[in-house]
């Protein structure tokens, strides 16, 4: 099943003070700065204590998004589901607080509803939301707890709650550095001794298997979790240092629970960290050199490549020499699912499209103002590899004769 984003922007109702819209520039890597807090304001947003579940009207409008806010202050499943009226087709992307993807989902609500269900950590969150075919529709954004009721059908039964401890007595030890694979039914803890304190990286890997990461002291205390990452694969950056001593992990799988999955814990390496995200086109990388990035030069009116891409983003920066309008379109030649996100100069997201005109290519139509723009393109299965046309149009407004 394709990975869908869902980015829901900023709707009709804009924010009156200019204080909270610059407080809300920075969440999620500035994918919030134009949401909705989905309670009202950011007081009532939190639904570790919201008493029932938080609900939006979005109105998506054509090839636009609609962002819903929301926090969590108490570590614990949350459901986020988006529902059209109507035949609309929704699809959505959480993003945390820096604006990393934590899931996607297109009819995991059923029919052409999104759901997903998963253990965050505190922080705030952006629901991204659209149409699958950019169509305009209306429909509703819900967060609650498993308690509230729902708003979608869903697919079957209700995946498992992750792991609410951990029993260091029955864990199976692990080391740094020695990946160990075992489903969770035989293998559903792993014990870890640091002699010293170390920033660590922990995997737990397996699509198929759909793996639930959860990290405790020695003493049972909750430190950090994680459900999607990579895809379906969990992931766990501490990049504190931790003291010495044990520690456990616990492993769940909301997908087949016989499948072996892949634990792997590591020390923290900050550039892999930030090569990681580069590859997954999560973040920009710097023109410096150190990451591989094709220089296109300035485009003029139309300019055309080609990239021979898989799931690893191939990056391109792009110089534009005065206001207008970009256009980038992303065509693949045979079989292939392209995905394009456009960065500006400083970093920040200013365009991320998946399927377009009712096809699995990709296009961007975005403002830009003179700069560098850096445009990353991937293939959204990891198991393609082909070529994706890259084509550029600069458009720019029309001048009074």
């Amino acid at each position: 099943m394709s990975r869908f984003t869902l980015s829901l922007a900023a709707g009709a109702l804009g924010l009156s003070a200019t204080g909270a819209i610059a407080q809300q520039a920075d969440l999620c890597g500035g994918i919030g700065e134009n949401g909705q807090w989905i309670g009202g304001d950011a007081a009532g947003s939190d639904i570790s204590r919201a008493p029932n579940y938080l609900e939006q009207m979005a109105l998506v409008l054509l090839r636009d998004e609609y962002i819903a806010l929301f926090s969590v202050s108490d570590p614990g499943t949350v459901r986020i589901e988006a529902a059209s009226r109507g035949t609309g087709d929704t699809v959505f992307d959480l993003y945390d607080g820096s604006g990393i993807t934590v899931a996607s989902d297109d009819d995991s609500g059923g029919n052409s509803d999104s759901r997903a269900e998963l253990a965050l950590v505190p922080g705030t969150y952006c629901v991204a939301l659209r149409s699958f075919d950019g169509s305009p529709l209306t429909g509703f954004v819900r967060v609650g707890r498993p308690e509230h009721p729902p708003l979608t059908e869903g697919l079957g039964p209700t995946p498992v709650a992750p792991r609410a401890s951990c029993d260091l007595a029955a864990a199976a030890p692990i080391t740094l550095g020695a990946p160990l694979s075992a489903p969770v039914e035989t293998t559903p803890y792993y014990s870890l001794t640091l002699d010293q304190p170390t920033a660590l990286s922990l995997t737990a890997e397996n699509q198929n298997a759909d793996p639930v990461l959860t990290l405790y002291d020695a003493r049972g205390d909750w430190l950090a979790e994680n459900d999607d990452f990579d895809g379906l694969n969990s992931r766990i950056d501490m990049a504190e240092p931790l003291p010495a001593g044990q520690y456990c992990l616990a492993l769940d799988a909301l997908g087949d629970t016989t499948l072996p999955i892949v634990t792997t814990v590591s020390e923290y390496d900050p550039e892999e960290v930030m090569r990681s995200l580069y590859s997954r086109a999560e973040a920009a990388p710097p023109l410096d050199g150190s990451y591989p990035v094709t220089d296109l030069g300035p485009v003029q009116t139309r300019q055309r490549t080609d990239a021979n891409v898989d799931e690893e983003a191939a990056w391109y920066a792009l110089d534009i020499p005065e206001s207008g309008l970009l256009l980038i379109e992303a065509i693949a030649q045979g079989q292939g699912d392209p995905v394009l996100t456009l960065f500006d100069d400083l970093g920040r997201q200013v365009g991320h499209n998946d399927d377009s005109g009712g096809s699995l290519d990709s296009m961007l139509a975005t403002r830009v103002q003179p700069g560098t723009y850096l445009v990353a393109v991937r293939q959204l299965d990891d198991s393609m590899q082909g070529v994706i046309r890259l084509l550029f149009e600069r458009y720019v407004p029309a001048r009074p004769e």
